[in-house]
């Protein structure tokens, strides 16, 4: 038996191992450029598109915030021109405290509103004037005598279409005797009333004075489609006013819908067709401005409609209409060469 040293019993390398040949390094490759290129575009491409889509939105969104901004504004201005009638006619009553309630509201909405302040003045001036206390006196015998010979009065003036003197004949029976011919006399009221107030508006260009008669006349019975349309246009025509060199697109508004009506219809200084030309103007030149050539050559058209626009309106207006509809090149017909066969020369 073969014995064995001691260190027979060790692991032993194998001649091949003692130096081992390291293994071959793989050979290193160039990174996909093109496809990160191509991520790159898509990528780009994709936040372009959601750019586009969030820019879109924000105009959408700014739009939606203007025109709503601009409908309560018009809410607001038609509140305010029935809060001042109403004041008028409290002022009227006496109700003095109704009608400084109503001004300084139309105050806190709007300072600059049309006469606002004066009325708010006289309020306060007449609710501090103190109010005698009438002696106690014998009832007296009603005079039917007065009270006849005022309502014969107040017929003859409102034959003559003398609405004031009417009123004051109807005043006189009032305070004569309250209840004689009462119901007669509200009748007349009203007739006398309504017609102040329509003549005040059409003849004179008092658009509040005409309102406040009205609403007055209101109060004795229903007004006619006619009374309430003038009422409307006049209401319509402080409010468009209100927004006079403010917001040009708001007084355009407003004047349009009275000039409709009323092209006539005056507050002393201009008529309703004569302020919705010139605010109509002033808008489209606004819109000129800012690039918006479409909608503007757009209302230079309805302001030519309705009066003639001056040299330099007409110049914006041949302008927004070449930027607005430019004129297209037309391609040239193509001509078609007829050969021509040469005549060859005889043998």
């Amino acid at each position: 038996m073969k014995a064995y040293k001691a260190d027979d019993t060790q692991p032993r390398k194998l001649s091949g191992e003692e130096n081992p040949v390291p293994a071959a390094e793989e050979p290193k490759t160039a990174p996909p450029t093109k496809k990160t290129s191509r991520r790159k575009s898509i990528l780009t491409g994709i936040l372009g598109f959601i750019l586009l889509i969030a820019l879109g939105g924000f105009g959408g969104y700014s739009s939606g915030i203007k025109a709503r901004v601009n409908a309560e504004n018009a809410n607001l201005a038609r509140d305010l021109s029935q809060q001042f009638s109403f004041a008028l006619v409290d002022i009227q009553f006496g109700r003095y405290e109704n009608a400084r309630i109503r001004l300084e509201y139309i105050i806190q909405k709007d300072p600059n509103f049309p006469g606002a302040q004066e009325k708010l003045t006289e309020v306060l001036v007449l609710s501090n004037i103190p109010t005698p206390t009438p002696a106690p006196t014998a009832t007296a015998t009603p005079d039917f005598s007065g009270a006849e010979n005022a309502y014969a009065r107040a017929q003859e003036l409102i034959r003559a279409q003398d609405w004031t003197g009417a009123l004051t004949a109807l005043d006189t029976i009032r305070k004569l005797d309250p209840n004689y011919k009462a119901a007669q006399v509200d009748g007349m009221y009203y007739f006398a009333l309504r017609n102040k107030g329509h003549d005040l508006i059409t003849k004179e260009g008092n658009l509040e004075g005409g309102i406040y008669f009205l609403t007055l006349a209101e109060r004795f019975g229903p007004l006619d489609n006619t009374a309430i349309g003038l009422r409307d246009g006049a209401r319509a025509y402080l409010t468009g006013a209100s927004f006079w060199e403010l917001d040009w697109e708001q007084a355009a508004s407003y004047f349009e819908q009275v000039a409709a009506g009323w092209p006539a219809m005056w507050d002393g200084t201009m008529n309703a067709n004569q302020r919705y030309v010139i605010a109509s103007l002033r808008y489209a030149e606004e819109l000129f401005n800012a690039s918006e050539f479409c909608a503007a050559y757009d209302v230079y058209s309805k302001a030519a409609g309705a009066g003639q626009l001056d040299e330099a309106s007409l110049t914006r207006q041949n302008q927004a209409y070449a930027n607005c509809y430019p004129a297209t090149e037309v391609p040239p017909e193509a001509t078609s060469e007829v050969p021509v066969e040469t005549p060859s020369p005889g043998p």
